[in-house]
């Protein structure tokens, strides 16, 4: 077994530059366990799993859903990250993300997959076989990382709003101050990004800069976006002082009402108020939330479900991924 993709003697560049790359690891339930699609090439005689390099102005998310469509006529979504792996390609470095990927469920009619000189077989095997059948070592490591408890995750998205101009140069009442022409542009670029990890239910602050942001990703999956009252900027109850860390009961009871069905969801939020559906939302979790819980403007947290468990955390915003918090 091969522990490089690389091509042996290749020269190397003047200039080293690290390659990006993601890709995934393709699941499904069956009849024994999980099973993992594998691609196999035909150029280089070998079985792996499918990942490709990060194309111009596309988030590594991005890749590699595409790579996955492109290699194996499969459109899936992310679940976990997965393990990162690093190896040399003709001298220079190459990383490659790796993220879970469930093939949705319920009945729907498979893509036809076209041999190509690229990709020219691929073929589901349980587990256990996928292990004995990639050729090389760091796919081995990917598969190992995955066989850890959870496989399926439901995500959890947290996301602040788009740039919405500076709350001192607006006039009129803050619940109605709107996205400017930068804020516009990122909750089209969001829609991208968003899609990688598909909720498709849709909350938001009442906030006219939040409706905004997420409303084109709502329109592009075709849900609709639920104004949740509780979102607004943060409120203490009469009890509690403000330097208190204690969250309000209607945070409380509308994050908890979110993540208990199991349903994917994006929720739309502000910098105020980020903190506080975060601790609610880590501690349903049983999970610590992250040191440095802020968000940028357009940036989000994808928490990865499993019942009651967090199985993975990870902050995005939109020139790429910024940290992986836990895996």
């Amino acid at each position: 077994m091969a522990d490089q993709h690389g091509d042996a003697g290749a020269e190397a560049p003047s200039v080293v530059r690290e390659i990006e790359a993601a890709g995934v690891v393709p699941w499904r339930r069956g009849p024994d366990g999980p099973e993992i699609l594998l691609v196999h090439r035909p150029r280089r005689a070998d079985w792996s799993l499918a990942k490709g390099k990060r194309e111009p102005g596309e988030e590594l998310a991005e890749t590699a859903v595409r790579e996955v469509a492109e290699e194996a006529s499969v459109r899936l979504l992310l679940g976990r990250r997965l393990k990162t792996v690093r190896y040399q390609v003709g001298g220079r470095p190459k990383r490659v993300e790796f993220w879970a990927a469930a093939e949705p469920a319920g009945p729907r009619e498979p893509a036809a997959f076209a041999p190509n000189d690229e990709v020219d077989e691929v073929r589901w095997f349980p587990l256990a076989r996928a292990w004995e059948q990639v050729s090389y070592a760091s796919d081995v490591a990917v598969l190992n990382d995955f066989a850890r408890w959870p496989h399926r995750t439901v995500p959890f998205v947290v996301l602040r709003h788009a740039s919405a101009g500076r709350k001192r140069d607006w006039t009129g009442d803050d619940l109605l101050r709107p996205l400017d022409f930068k804020g516009q542009a990122e909750a089209r670029i969001l829609v991208r990004l968003l899609s990688c990890f598909g909720p498709v239910r849709v909350v938001s602050s009442p906030a006219a800069r939040c409706l905004a942001t997420v409303e084109p990703y709502a329109a592009h999956v075709g849900a609709p976006v639920v104004a949740e009252p509780a979102l607004m900027l943060p409120r203490r109850p009469a009890s509690v002082s403000a330097d208190e860390n204690v969250p309000h009961p209607e945070v409380v009871g509308a994050v908890r009402r979110l993540l208990v069905d199991g349903v994917p969801t994006v929720i739309c939020a502000h910098r105020e108020n980020i903190p506080d559906i975060m601790a609610v939302a880590c501690h349903q979790l049983n999970a610590p939330p992250p040191e440095d819980v802020l968000l940028r403007k357009s940036s989000f947290w994808v928490l990865q479900a499993a019942e009651t468990s967090l199985g993975g955390i990870e902050r995005y915003d939109l020139s790429g991924l910024l940290a992986r918090v836990s895996g």
